[in-house]
């Protein structure tokens, strides 16, 4: 079964309001339940207490503002000339991006790497299912835009491949 296809039966699942779906063949088992909501972490605030104030009447520094890190350092911005001639490959689900099957074994591409139309480049995890995401171009890895282990959101940029 597909990445493509098992985030279709999921969104059918999410649609359809049950809570458990189970689908067994000769090739694979899939049990879907949902019965708790989804947990989200957000960053703490940073707060700075603010200096005491001694004499109103005497010009003080401006008070400390809260300080929000940001929960992912922010994807590069800049765009280079030559990025326009790159082609993207997205991520077609949320889930966790990982550069290799396991932490033992090679990454499925590195910068520099030749890669051909079909070709395992990233394995997303969603809910507990790891999904092989495939290169929709032949051409040259350029760029890898995540970090390994890191969560991914569905349309985020993965690699630049440039297809020359």
């Amino acid at each position: 079964m597909k990445a493509k296809e098992i985030q279709e039966l999921i969104d059918f699942i999410a649609k359809s309001g049950l809570e458990e779906v189970n689908i067994e063949t000769e090739q694979f088992k899939l049990k879907v339940k949902r019965n708790s909501p989804p947990q989200y972490k957000f960053p703490e605030p940073v707060y700075q207490p603010a200096p005491p104030v001694a004499n109103p009447s005497v010009a003080t520094a401006p008070l400390p503002q809260i300080i929000q890190a940001p929960a992912t350092p922010p994807a590069s911005t800049t765009s280079t000339g030559n990025e326009a001639q790159y082609v993207t490959i997205k991520s077609p689900m949320i889930g966790t991006f990982y550069r290799s099957s396991n932490p033992d074994a090679p990454m499925f591409v590195n910068v520099g790497d030749d890669v051909k139309k079909g070709q395992t480049v990233c394995i997303i995890e969603a809910m507990k299912l790891f999904n092989e995401i495939e290169s929709e171009v032949s051409g040259k890895i350029v760029k890898i835009l995540v970090e390994n282990a890191s969560p991914v959101e569905y349309d985020q940029p993965l690699f630049l491949v440039d297809p020359s």
